[in-house]
């Protein structure tokens, strides 16, 4: 498959204390199946939908006290040199560039308000090979309360063009403070969201993974009965019909059902 330009989110995988609890999990809200574990990788184990790998669940290191949470790759063509661009853009390294076998580089880093993401440099594994349709990665965006941050650094680390989203009055008196980054015209890459007062203190700046679905309402149920907690929604948007949940481990992610939309897309400015 064609490789990912940079600054596309490439892939994404999270890290569950339980891995064959993850497993049932996201076999069951999203139809996920699951290959051998790499027990040279930490048992790193990769999930198809359709046959086509869209991510991967991975236990703990051993020792390490790390809350269950997914993660987000950008693509890439050296590690190395775009780990320098998040270090001088305000960012931290919080893992080093790695070789991954034959597979790629990788490197875990955190943008200045505090989201932590990947970096995917792809040797043989080029990254998603099935996203924008159910049972894989549909969007993301950055959940932040310091917005100047994320809009200082993101443009100096990746070739993204940026424009706000005219989303109007949000309902609470305010309009919602929302901006898109681009990879050139028509391609959004990930968006942008001023975190208010609705998110409890002790929530961090975080990434939020989309995956698609094709039903909203019933991969919420089916989460909700699996121990899963429904945070936001389902909602009807110009985009489709989403949700906000944690599974049943804590980690944070998001469904939409991309063929349900209701009302316009927004302006871009």
């Amino acid at each position: 498959m064609t490789e990912y330009p940079e600054g596309a989110p490439c892939w994404v995988d999270a890290m569950f204390a339980d891995v064959e609890a993850a497993k049932t999990f996201y076999s069951q809200v999203l139809g996920w199946t699951f290959g051998e574990a790499a027990s040279e990788f930490g048992n790193y184990t990769q999930a198809y939908s359709d046959g086509k790998a869209v991510a991967a669940v991975v236990p703990p290191m051993p020792g390490a006290d790390t809350p269950s949470q997914w993660c987000l790759y950008f693509a890439s063509p050296d590690a190395a040199a775009t780990g320098e661009k998040i270090k001088a853009a305000g960012g931290e390294l919080v893992m080093e560039p790695m070789r991954v076998g034959t597979f790629g580089t990788m490197l875990i880093a955190k943008e200045p308000s505090g989201a932590v993401f990947g970096v995917w440099q792809p040797g043989e594994h080029k990254g998603f090979e099935k996203a924008g349709e159910p049972g894989s990665f549909a969007w993301a965006e950055v959940f932040t309360r310091d917005v100047a941050k994320v809009d200082g650094f993101l443009p100096k680390v990746f070739p993204f063009q940026v424009q706000k989203m005219e989303m109007g009055d949000a309902g609470a008196g305010a309009a919602m403070d929302y901006k898109v980054f681009s990879l050139g015209a028509g391609h959004p890459a990930l968006g942008r969201m001023a975190m208010g007062s609705e998110f409890p203190p002790e929530i961090p700046a975080y990434i939020q993974v989309f995956f698609g679905v094709p039903d909203c309402d019933a991969a919420v149920a089916a989460a909700q009965k699996l121990g899963g907690r429904l945070h936001f929604g389902p909602v009807d948007s110009p985009f489709g019909r989403m949700a906000a949940l944690t599974d049943q481990q804590g980690a944070a992610f998001a469904v939409i059902d991309m063929g349900t939309r209701v009302g316009d897309v927004p302006q871009m400015t």
